[in-house]
């Protein structure tokens, strides 16, 4: 009995500095925030209980195109890197001469500090000197400069396209490790049998990456839903609004106007959304483990 108890409180020894970790760094301000979206809390001294009204003000037509603007976001920039990532990975798989080099130069966007890559952009996206610009009109695409940004349309594409840069390499990346551990038996029996490359690409490759997908489709959804630093460095979430996502709102409600009971609402409300994306993304991994096709 003095052994089962040793071992047993050994083992709570091993988990302390975890639960600890979890308690200050996760849940004590996760319960802090949701006790302070219920106040009117601001830059005064006092502080009132508000009950719902926080969540009443977020609920109105100018939230809801934020939210339907975030998934819209998020939707376009995750499919994008996942159709990239898995091609690109298939190609750096093939035996083509230069494979290294190839490998190595997916890696730039990846290695270059955030901030940098996006002032990077910003540059390129300008309309007077940018290189995006000026090569449009030396092809005679457009009869103008183009400022990308200053339109809603163009910058919301642009902050796409600057989130699917820095983040196609991880996903190449992940999915490129995912397809080298499939065992070269399964195509070699194919190709024995007369399957062509593409046939054994959807027949063979697909169903076996589906599980890395899926994982690398959620860490990309949740960075992608949580991208501040693209959109704020880029357009701080305008012109108008047209880039305004729910972090960026968010941080323009508590940072901004030091409304900070209104912004840990909407952060409650972005960690609901995160929260069911993750309870559906365990959901379909379990019934992939467990073989269920409901």
């Amino acid at each position: 009995m003095d052994a089962k108890r040793s071992s047993l409180l050994f083992a709570w020894l091993l988990l302390l500095p975890a639960v600890l970790y979890i308690t200050v760094i996760v849940a004590y301000p996760l319960v802090d925030t949701v006790i302070l979206s219920f106040t009117d809390a601001s830059l005064k001294r006092t502080t009132n209980w508000v009950g719902w009204l926080n969540y009443q003000k977020i609920f109105n037509a100018t939230f809801a195109d934020v939210i339907i603007r975030t998934f819209v976001w998020t939707f376009f920039s995750v499919s994008i890197k996942m159709i990239i990532g898995v091609f690109g990975a298939a190609m750096l798989n093939s035996a083509v001469p230069g494979r290294t080099l190839f490998r190595i130069l997916t890696m730039p966007p990846w290695i270059v500090p955030m901030a940098i890559g996006i002032f990077m952009w910003g540059w390129m996206y300008n309309g007077q000197f940018g290189m995006i610009s000026g090569l449009l009109q030396r092809f005679g695409l457009v009869d103008g400069p183009v400022a990308f940004l200053a339109y809603g349309s163009t910058a919301f594409w642009a902050t796409i396209f600057t989130d699917v840069w820095i983040g196609v390499p991880m996903v190449t990346l992940y999915m490129l490790a995912a397809m080298q551990a499939i065992p070269d038996d399964l195509y070699e029996a194919a190709w024995t049998d007369g399957a062509g490359r593409f046939y054994r690409f959807r027949r063979i490759t697909l169903p076996l990456l589906k599980p890395a997908m899926i994982t690398m489709s959620m860490l990309s959804l949740i960075s992608t839903f949580n991208s501040f630093d693209i959109i704020w460095i880029l357009t701080q979430g305008g012109p108008t609004g047209s880039t305004t996502t729910m972090i960026i709102d968010t941080y323009k409600t508590a940072i901004g106007s030091n409304k900070y009971g209104e912004g840990a609402a909407r952060a409650v409300l972005i960690c609901i959304f995160l929260s069911i994306f993750c309870f559906a993304y365990f959901r379909v991994t379990s019934r992939l483990s467990t073989g269920d096709k409901r």
